[in-house]
């Protein structure tokens, strides 16, 4: 291999993915074939793109893709989406704009790391912040979501449309501004658009005081901070939260609560053991 074919990344990635694909999967003959795959203009022509220009691309001389043209190679080569990712860090030195999933839960695996923090409020949340996955200490501190049917699990509508969840949270309005801020920045960031603007719609029409935080434009990251929430059975925990994306689904967000003192965490051992 030359010093040139080193740096060629992208073409020896695309050449790499091309050389796996099946042509039989596509219906493709496999008569007069010199090596294995795809052939370069089968690609470009299941990427809507010219065949000269997909093959200077793999020569590494046909200029910068752009996103879209990256998405059609990503489609025609049937890349996964760690795959896809790749792609576009060696095309454009990014990773590509997260694409919503709809999504009714999470994998066992993630569902055990949640039940394992048995003092750590944990939920996985969508970008439209429904609440697909929580664990024991999340029902018991911040809301027990599977008392809830699946279209209610969802933060904002919770927030702002519950009113013994507005009762428990110290600082309601702060909280709420937060959440409106921190959801308008994840809705923009994980491309839910058309989900976001009904939901928001909806919002607006039930909630005034929602409409108006919504009409602020504020955005904040999630990230971390603090919060006190007033428990079920009187008196009230700190917590402190961390927010993260999750491996291999970008688009979802887990979110984790720390009792903040060992008094806090004395508080939610007797909530999750019923005592």
């Amino acid at each position: 291999m030359t010093i040139a074919d080193a740096d060629n990344r992208l073409g020896n990635y695309l050449k790499y993915r091309r050389a796996r694909l099946d042509p039989a999967a596509f219906g493709l003959p496999l008569t007069r074939r010199r090596t294995p795959g795809l052939r370069r203009e089968e690609v470009a022509q299941r990427a809507h793109v010219s065949a000269t220009w997909y093959t200077w691309l793999e020569q590494g001389r046909g200029g910068a893709p752009s996103a879209d043209v990256l998405d059609r190679i990503a489609g025609a080569l049937m890349l996964t989406q760690v795959e896809r990712e790749h792609l576009f860090l060696l095309g454009l030195g990014r990773p590509p704009e997260v694409q919503y999933q709809t999504s009714d839960g999470v994998s066992p695996r993630l569902q055990k790391v949640l039940d394992a923090l048995e003092l750590n409020p944990a939920i996985v949340k969508t970008p439209t912040w429904d609440v697909i996955a929580w664990n024991k200490a999340a029902a018991a501190v911040l809301t027990d979501y599977s008392k809830l049917p699946p279209g209610k699990r969802n933060i904002l509508r919770i927030i702002f449309g519950d009113p013994q969840s507005r009762a428990r949270q110290s600082s309601w309005e702060d909280v709420a501004r937060f959440v409106v801020a921190a959801f308008r920045a994840d809705a923009a960031r994980l491309g839910a658009s058309d989900q976001v603007r009904m939901l928001v719609s909806e919002l607006s029409a039930q909630s005034p005081d929602f409409a108006a935080m919504w009409r602020e434009n504020d955005v904040r990251d999630f990230g971390e901070g603090t919060k006190q929430m007033q428990l079920p059975r009187g008196g009230s925990v700190g917590l402190e939260f961390s927010s993260f994306a999750v491996a291999g689904r970008p688009d979802l967000g887990l979110v984790i609560y720390s009792p903040a003192t060992p008094k806090d965490a004395e508080k939610i051992r007797k909530l999750v053991r019923g005592n």
